[in-house]
């Protein structure tokens, strides 16, 4: 009976671990913290120990993490990347370091912060960077080089001309991340949930420009690899990796006995919330590359080194009000206002809500005893109800917004709630930002904080008010002379002989990017056919679904939309498809692009086959007519040769334009 119920809860266990595996390693979308899964985690190791025939291949415990999911080119480590076994006490640190002496009397022990990050292997060939791979499940992982060469820190050319692998944690400094969440609140977007995830969701981008706009960083703190001698212990090791430029781990100290260790995780833990990067733990190394080869490893973990974790800071307080904003996209958001608590360095009195499910699943009301904690010991969140007040009731958001009075929306695909209304005032600044941006508009030097200026002064209460503006208006703003804001009503005046794809994705249609605004465009040429196209025609449009054509007829259908469109066509707003063409010889041609380019960037690739009467998709299929490959193409460039598809370089292309 008794091994029984432990088979079923180890059976159950290794499917929520699992689960929460794939969501953290390979979706970058957490559901749960890394404390919780680490219990879990040890519960499972527990049984797993005294009914040793419950192991199963499949276990959370007999692999290191998480894996290649072919997104990019599989890399085979040539040393491993392990994992370290984990102690969430300092009986267990006391352990360690009895198993250590037992071996080695006078081993030292080095120990430093453990970054939460994406650890990488960074590859060099006589001094020259030349790959750059993520750990995936420490023997495999991915070829990210396009990726890490945008971070700044991470140098492609050594000090010294040695050939070396290394190993180090590519992070999202604490003021980088709470900026980026910030901006996605603002844009209704999901928000990343902590440092680590932001991290790993940069830099697994296709595209090495999102991954650069990120400023991500990293630490360096191992040696993989190296081609030469002297290098004895690890502490000597880090400090040749300074001298060869690399931005190495911010402190490790080397002690002699584990009384001085103990004294420094806790030195580390009381300063972990004021660190500018995030920390899940404190490391600790043996120092002696000798010692460490005798005390050998596990088949997961090095027994010379041990990883210890700090519990998460937790408090309690009271919700005393659910605010609710309106972001540029329309969404509801809801935001909790509890009783000031300290927590991980700082006093809090907010935290995001996210959403209706989000509420409910928490069953949150006004008035609760609630459970805070600092996400990745930066963004405060809501952990968990404790007790409601008498005679409470369930939350629910407005069916109005609170910006406008009109009714709001709640979409099947989605759990957001909301506001339709282009004209809302709540969302007036960051639609206006969008509309006068690069892919938009394009209206040069009307950037956000002239347009705040031009909204607080009530010189602009919609788009089409961009249109009305004069020089006088700019020189009544602080800083504005004579040519300055001549300048901008000529960059005003030029916008508006754009293309009409211009303005469609400047309109901010939900669901209608860059390149949808472009085909619907170049599909009803006019402005007014657009308009007048009913959900089924948009639908047939080739790329697009029900959901797209739906939003697009939706858009279209309201009578605030109508209002603007014929304010920005009187006052000489194009509203014609400019699309110019050289000839039809890419005609029924479908490109993919993949890899970077020597001359062109990835648009102006696709403008030139477009030109030329071709199209451009984002994959590989039976249909492709030609992938164009440029440096670093990945699966696209396997699939094309794999499906027999014509691979052509940047200089094929140039003789095919001729």
């Amino acid at each position: 009976m008794i091994f029984e119920k432990a088979q079923n809860r180890a059976k159950e266990l290794r499917d929520l671990l699992n689960y929460h595996s794939h969501k953290y390693y390979v979706e970058d979308n957490p559901e749960i913290g890394d404390y919780e899964y680490d219990m879990l985690q040890r519960e499972l190791a527990e049984i797993e120990k005294e009914y040793p025939g419950l192991i199963t291949p499949d276990s959370p415990t007999q692999r290191v993490g998480g894996s290649a999911d072919g997104l990019f080119e599989p890399v085979v480590h040539a040393v491993p990347l392990e994992s370290l076994q984990d102690a969430f006490s300092i009986d267990e640190v006391k352990a360690f370091d009895e198993r250590v002496k037992s071996v080695f009397a006078d081993a030292e022990y080095v120990v430093e912060p453990k970054i939460d990050g994406l650890s990488v292997a960074l590859e060099y060939e006589n001094g020259v960077f030349v790959r750059g791979s993520t750990r995936g499940d420490g023997l495999t992982g991915e070829n990210v080089t396009a990726n890490l060469r945008t971070v700044n820190s991470i140098p492609l050319r050594l000090k010294e001309d040695v050939t070396i692998e290394v190993r180090g944690e590519v992070y999202m400094p604490k003021n980088v991340f709470a900026s980026l969440v910030e901006e996605q609140e603002l844009n209704g977007e999901k928000t990343f949930k902590n440092p680590r995830n932001a991290a790993a969701g940069s830099l697994r981008q296709k595209n090495p420009k999102i991954t650069a706009s990120r400023n991500l960083d990293i630490f360096v703190f191992n040696i993989q690899q190296y081609q030469g001698e002297g290098i004895t212990g690890h502490k000597q090791s880090i400090d040749y990796l300074k001298t060869l430029g690399f931005k190495t781990i911010p402190f490790y100290n080397k002690f002699n006995n584990i009384d001085d260790v103990i004294k420094e995780l806790n030195r580390i833990g009381e300063i972990r919330s004021s660190l500018p990067f995030d920390i899940d733990g404190a490391v600790i190394k043996t120092d002696s590359f000798a010692q460490r080869a005798e005390i050998g490893s596990t088949s997961k973990f090095p027994k010379w080194a041990l990883a210890f974790k700090y519990p998460p800071e937790e408090k309690e307080t009271t919700l005393i009000d659910i605010e609710v904003a309106v972001g540029r996209t329309g969404v509801l958001t809801p935001t909790a206002v509890f009783e000031p608590v300290l927590v991980a360095g700082s006093t809090v009195s907010r935290a995001t809500l996210h959403n209706q499910d989000f509420i409910n699943e928490k069953d949150i009301r006004l008035g609760d005893r609630v459970v805070i904690r600092k996400a990745g010991d930066i963004i405060p969140e809501v952990i968990r109800v404790v007790s409601h007040t008498e005679n409470s009731e369930k939350y629910l958001l407005p069916t109005v917004c609170p910006s406008c009075g009109a009714n709001v929306i709640r979409e099947e695909d989605e759990a957001a709630v909301r506001c339709v209304n282009p004209e809302c005032p709540a969302q007036l600044l960051r639609n206006l930002i969008h509309f006068c941006s690069r892919d938009a508009m394009d209206i040069e030097g009307l950037g956000d904080a002239i347009l705040e200026k031009l909204v607080s002064n009530g010189l602009l209460t919609k788009a089409s008010d961009i249109y009305t503006l004069k020089k006088e208006d700019f020189m009544t703003l602080e800083g504005f002379k004579d040519k300055s804001s001549q300048n901008l009503v000529d960059a005003i005046e030029k916008s508006k002989s754009n293309d009409l794809s211009k303005l469609v994705f400047a309109l901010g249609i939900r669901h209608v990017g860059q390149k949808a605004g472009k085909i619907l465009a170049e599909h009803f040429e006019t402005m007014e056919n657009l308009m007048n196209a009913d959900v089924e025609t948009v639908a047939s449009i080739e790329g697009f679904g029900g959901i797209m054509a739906q939003s697009v007829a939706d858009f279209f259908s309201l009578e605030q939309t109508k209002h603007e469109i014929e304010a920005l066509a009187a006052l000489g707003v194009n509203m014609v498809s400019q699309k110019e063409k050289i000839d039809n010889r890419f005609e029924g041609k479908t490109f993919v692009l993949t890899g970077t380019l020597p001359t062109y960037s990835r648009n102006e690739a696709s403008e030139i086959i477009e030109k030329f009467g071709g199209k451009t998709a984002s994959s590989v299929s039976k249909k492709t007519s030609y992938v164009l490959a440029g440096e670093e193409a990945g699966s696209k460039l396997v699939k094309a040769q794999s499906l027999g598809v014509t691979i052509i370089t940047e200089e094929d292309f140039n003789e095919m334009i001729k």
